[in-house]
């Protein structure tokens, strides 16, 4: 005669499948080696985790025992469809006693020989990280002792693959934020450079970016923009919206025409993303910046002998959150001799003690004429100081050199 396990009973069936930690395996192998335990102690002939993927609004096979082809041959089930994907939608144990086309999406699981299932939802929190479910070739019945472990143990393994999740989504940002930042600033006659780029503490990184490329004609695009979000969504959003802008920089001299191209081709292929970017040109005399701003901040100047000021250039709307076709506007700004104009993404102004028009205040009474990276340095001693920033800091100061006396 059967008992229910009370909690006492379930720990050590538990602690038994999840195994001693293997420093040297990585989430996968771990995986396998827990799955394959779990047959062992249930008695079943498959083990299956299935890892949600929110983008698709499906599950994937991510690790599999006594199935493996499910992994093999990149199982997908779409959430809401089927045992798995009913599994995800309603989030609570699903027991099966019949496996067929009518009950399942995978034709696996009934080519496989499978008569009964069971499958738990893995949560961390509110959030659905997954599915684990097993499967008998005999009739079987699952009772609560069955779904009770299997519920704690798709817990811990929840909590594992988010772990995972973070620090792929850290490793593969960072990669990708080195592979778009420019390695090195540029050499370009008449003009000097000094840039900074600081991940936020609390937000990590994200969609902060500044570029300078060359132009046909002796022209110098300068590019800073914010594309709302963090992590590794939003710096994949910002590399291409990136390589979009410098497309359309090679097709069109009027800042204002690339930024109306950058939003239309962010409205129709980046559905719900919202950006703020700032789109000069600097021509071959280096006198001025032609620019436009869709949302961004304006830049600050400051020339010899001058105080700082900030630039007097209208906003426009920002890239992704426009219906039809908004106006925007090019202004034409003033590059002076030993001038220095400062570019800069909110997080450098903006803090939650500090009102974001404080903040670009005291960048602009702190900017004066002098050598770009010196200045870049003065800049965020005086607004980041000794306090991590909270959000992302891009900063780029441009230089026109004084041509020598004589």
């Amino acid at each position: 005669m059967s008992r229910s396990l009370d909690a006492h009973d379930r720990l050590p069936k538990l602690e038994t499948i999840v195994g001693a930690p293997a420093g040297h395996l990585g989430l996968a192998e771990t995986l396998v080696e827990t799955l394959q335990r779990l047959r062992e102690v249930m008695a079943v002939d498959t083990a299956t985790v299935l890892r949600y993927q929110p983008s698709g609004r499906q599950l994937v096979a991510f690790a599999a025992a006594g199935i493996e082809e499910e992994v093999h041959q990149g199982v997908r089930v779409p959430v809401g469809s089927g045992f798995a994907g009913r599994v995800a939608l309603e989030r609570v144990p699903v027991i099966l006693d019949h496996v067929d086309e009518t009950t399942v999406v995978n034709s696996l699981l009934w080519e496989r020989g499978l008569h009964s299932m069971l499958g738990v939802p893995m949560l961390a929190g509110s959030e659905l990280v997954g599915v684990l479910h097993v499967g008998s070739v005999e009739h079987r019945k699952f009772g609560e002792p069955e779904i009770a472990t299997m519920q704690l143990l798709a817990d811990h393994l929840a909590t594992l693959i988010q772990v995972e999740a973070r620090e792929e989504n850290r490793t593969a940002t960072m990669a990708l934020q080195r592979s778009l930042l420019p390695s090195s600033l540029p050499e370009v006659p008449g003009l000097a450079f000094g840039a900074r780029y600081v991940p936020g503490a609390e937000t990590g990184l994200g969609g902060d970016w500044y570029d300078l490329f060359t132009l046909p004609g002796d022209r110098l695009g300068v590019v800073m923009g914010d594309v709302s979000g963090h992590g590794l969504d939003a710096a994949v959003i910002m590399g291409r919206l990136r390589s979009a802008l410098r497309a359309y920089a090679l097709d069109s001299e009027s800042p204002a025409e690339v930024l109306a191209k950058l939003d239309r081709k962010a409205n129709h292929f980046e559905h719900g993303a919202m950006a703020t970017v700032a789109y000069g040109i600097i021509g071959p005399d280096r006198e001025a910046v032609t620019l436009s701003l869709a949302g961004h901040l304006p830049p600050a100047l400051a020339v010899p002998g001058e105080a700082g000021r900030l630039v007097d250039v209208p906003p426009d709307p920002p890239i992704g959150l426009t219906i039809g076709t908004p106006e925007r506007r090019t202004t034409v700004v003033g590059l002076p001799p030993g001038g220095v104009l400062a570019f800069y993404t909110d997080g450098l102004v903006e803090r939650r003690d500090r009102p974001v028009d404080v903040g670009m205040r005291l960048l602009a009474d702190t900017l004066r004429a002098g050598e770009p990276e010196r200045l870049c340095a003065q800049i965020m001693t005086a607004l980041i100081g000794s306090r991590p920033a909270q959000d992302d800091v891009a900063l780029l100061a441009i230089e026109r050199l004084a041509v020598p006396a004589g």
